[in-house]
């Protein structure tokens, strides 16, 4: 995945838990595991502005975008190949 989900190093600057961490912003622990295991597809706004206000962050402190690495990227690269043949 291109972006990274840093929630679990903001608990542990706040010494915060997951479930105190859902309860404040009014989502399910389960919800937040899912974004916080980076197996979301989308966040909306308002959770991610209210995670932000709990934690005391910017969205750049939660959220950071990584490149593919070269075996992906490879991969990727020869299925696209395959499909154009």
């Amino acid at each position: 995945m291109a972006i990274a989900v840093d929630i679990d190093v903001m608990l542990a600057r706040r010494k915060m838990s997951v479930g105190e961490l859902a309860d404040r912003v009014g989502i399910t622990p389960a919800n937040l595991a899912v974004l916080k295991n980076g197996r979301a597809k989308a966040v909306r706004f308002a959770t991610l502005a209210a995670l932000c206000e709990v934690l005391q962050c910017q969205p750049g402190d939660l959220l950071r975008w990584e490149a593919e690495d070269a075996e992906e990227a490879a991969d990727a690269e020869g299925a696209a190949a395959a499909g154009d043949e």
